[in-house]
């Protein structure tokens, strides 16, 4: 969270371009979505842990390297391309740690308490998205780029040694038949007979692909709302703060039925929210709306990655959840390159505003051509 906004500032910064915010996605985006799959088979063949613990080594040294070539003053207009290069490389690692991640985290914990686990499991991770952006900020405005870089790198290491106290857990047993790119494809395969998992996907993935409007929050802060870095900390914080609250009051008051209509009905209010973003000149309310936003997504995350874990055999998880990795990961950083060429073209105020409208037109397409999905009443 950290890097996120300290990498969005400090290129743009120094080319001045839009554009250069919707890079940043790309250049992960790119290696994410290519490795993604056979990331989701390795992780159902080998020891998951192990598998991670490499896969945040490889950040870890990303993150390094981008706090050296800040504090030798290698990052300009002309040699922005090595920034590129390393959220390249630094995609690649992603790719591989969250769909294992996720099948590791489904190893840990009793199919009966999932649906509390991904609350509290959402709950923390939030949190740390309500630190990381504020801190990514307030370091930014009082300490610096490279001093970001250097927090952000030493806090993924100590990640990594809490990651290594794990013990490990042997590999779910593939399905007889399976090899070859049969086996690679048992998660798209699955996916393919689950119309309501993957209606749910596809709202996030349209949600995040359209409705995205934190990369151009650098403009946001720096040109409409003039609130600085630290206010772009405050804005890159808001919406996982507003997640954090609906993860708490979720965990303890789950929803109890009519949970499709739940899922639907958030992520249509989490569009409205953005676009009302878009709209407003009001620090304060924009803060708000980003608020509301998290929390309606936080509704749609919980009970998306219920219905993924619920619904997927052991022995597919990290196959399955790199599809979703696909759907939802990669949807960030494309969604990113999406906010950059739309704001080039049309201005950040109309992409964000119109990319809000994108999810309330999916969900009521959804609602009408899945629906099992909107009649669901529980996920687990």
């Amino acid at each position: 969270m950290i890097v996120a906004v300290v990498v969005g500032w400090q290129l743009y910064a120094v080319t001045r371009d839009p554009l250069a915010l919707g890079l940043v996605g790309l250049a992960e985006a790119i290696p994410f979505i290519s490795f993604a799959l056979p990331a989701g088979h390795l992780a159902d063949r080998v020891d998951r842990r192990r598998l991670c613990l490499a896969a945040m080594l490889v950040l870890t040294g990303c993150y390094a390297m981008l706090t050296w070539l800040t504090v030798t003053g290698r990052v300009t207009h002309d040699t922005a391309w090595v920034v590129y290069v390393t959220i390249f490389v630094s995609g690649i690692a992603r790719s591989y740690l969250q769909p294992t991640r996720t099948a590791l985290a489904a190893d840990l914990v009793p199919r009966e308490l999932y649906i509390n686990s991904i609350t509290w499991r959402s709950s923390t991770w939030q949190f740390a998205a309500v630190a990381g952006p504020a801190a990514g900020g307030l370091i930014l405005g009082f300490a610096g780029v490279t001093a970001a870089y250097a927090t952000a790198t030493v806090l993924l290491l100590g990640a990594w040694l809490a990651l290594f106290r794990v013990a490990a857990r042997p590999a779910a047993a593939n399905a007889p038949g399976e090899g070859g790119v049969a086996e690679l494809l048992a998660g798209v395969r699955f996916m393919r007979t689950q119309p309501v998992l993957l209606g749910a996907l596809s709202l996030d993935l349209f949600s995040v692909l359209f409705a995205g409007a934190e990369a151009l929050l650098p403009i946001f802060a720096t040109e409409i709302l003039h609130v600085g870095a630290t206010g772009l900390g405050i804005l890159r914080a808001a919406p996982a703060a507003g997640s954090v609250l609906m993860s708490v009051y979720l965990s303890h008051k789950p929803l109890q039925g009519r949970q499709g209509a739940w899922l639907l009905c958030s992520v249509a209010l989490y569009g409205l929210c953005i676009s009302g973003f878009g709209l407003s000149r009001s620090f304060l309310l924009s803060v708000g709306l980003l608020a509301l936003s998290g929390m309606f997504d936080n509704v749609s995350v919980v009970l998306r990655s219920t219905l993924l874990q619920t619904l997927t055999p052991r022995h597919l998880l990290g196959r399955v959840a790199a599809v979703n990795a696909v759907f939802i990961g990669s949807s960030n950083e494309i969604g990113a390159f999406e906010s950059g060429v739309a704001a080039r073209l049309l201005g950040p105020i109309t992409a964000v505003v119109a990319g809000g409208v994108v999810p309330i037109v999916v969900v009521a397409l959804i609602a009408w051509r899945i629906p099992d999905l909107r009649k669901l009443e529980r996920v687990a």
